[in-house]
């Protein structure tokens, strides 16, 4: 078990007050089994009405209005948490999905439902291609193919930060052998559903003990995305292909979609000319305690 603070500051500067719209903040995340939120502070400044719900899949969502306009939007979010995590996963994977392919039985193709459909066009079927030639054999097990893919995807692709809006199409991903983390995300679940298999896409932080300097110095640190696979037996499990890892407690899951759009941390509106935004800052920091 780790114990682990995630601070996240966001500041919005404008050239004048503006009148700030609705916002919708994603950056709370869901106590479980394997992470436990024991402390979650949101400062905003300027201060807002806040109304919480939970979205179609589960997830926390702050949902704020503004009453007065600002020159300077900042929002931190401040989590402490406990993830949990085996040393060494395993997953008992039913029987009859341990080597694939396999088909899963009706009530989980009804509850995955969208979760099993391709969600971006593939006219030529090059991201189909792309995931086929990872079947070396039929059957195969089923665990070997989607390790194969997942540490693929880190030994062949360069990771590229990419700061405009969105999320690249796994075709453009493909062609460009590089993208940013929900980039290669989308390019796995993209391929892990081509090849059958009932996929979501997932966003939080990734906690690096290498950074991490202690409490004075926490480590310096982004938003992640990664994809969660679904087996029979095992339930999700979660593949992090930028990094070529496979259910760690360093991944500290805030929201579960069914794409990356439905997964922005922060997302909202002003109301004035475009000159007025001046730009933003980002700063994301993990640190682990020590455990009692």
């Amino acid at each position: 078990m780790k114990l682990l603070t995630v601070r996240h500051a966001t500041t919005y500067r404008y050239a004048r007050p503006v009148s700030l719209g609705p916002h919708r903040l994603m950056m709370r995340p869901r106590d479980s089994h394997d992470l436990r939120l024991v402390g979650a502070e949101l400062s905003l400044s300027p201060p807002g009405e806040i109304r919480w719900l939970h979205d179609v899949f589960g997830n926390s969502v702050a949902l704020v209005t503004f009453p007065a306009p600002a020159s300077e939007l900042s929002i931190v979010s401040t989590l402490k948490i406990e993830r949990y995590a085996l040393d060494r996963p395993q997953f008992p994977i039913a029987p009859e999905a341990e080597t694939y392919p396999f088909v899963y039985s009706a009530s989980d193709r009804t509850d995955l439902g969208p979760l099993l459909d391709r969600h971006y066009p593939d006219p030529t079927g090059i991201v189909d291609k792309w995931a086929k030639r990872f079947v070396t054999s039929r059957p195969m097990p089923t665990l070997d193919l989607l390790a194969t893919i997942n540490a693929s995807i880190k030994n062949t692709f360069t990771y590229s930060e990419r700061h405009e809006e969105g999320t690249q199409s796994p075709m453009d991903t493909i062609a460009r052998q590089s993208g940013a983390c929900r980039d290669l995300a989308v390019l796995f679940i993209e391929a892990a559903r081509a090849l059958g298999f009932g996929a979501r896409f997932v966003s939080g932080y990734f906690y690096d003990p290498a950074l991490d300097r202690g409490p004075q110095t926490p480590g310096v640190a982004a938003t992640h995305a990664w994809a969660d696979i679904y087996l029979p037996g095992a339930g999700w499990i979660e593949y992090d292909p930028t990094d070529a890892i496979i259910a760690s407690e360093n991944l500290i899951r805030v929201a579960v979609t069914r794409e990356p759009s439905q997964a922005i941390p922060i997302s909202g509106t002003f109301t004035g000319a475009s000159s007025d935004f001046l730009g933003m800052t980002i700063d994301v920091t993990v640190s682990a305690s020590p455990s009692p």
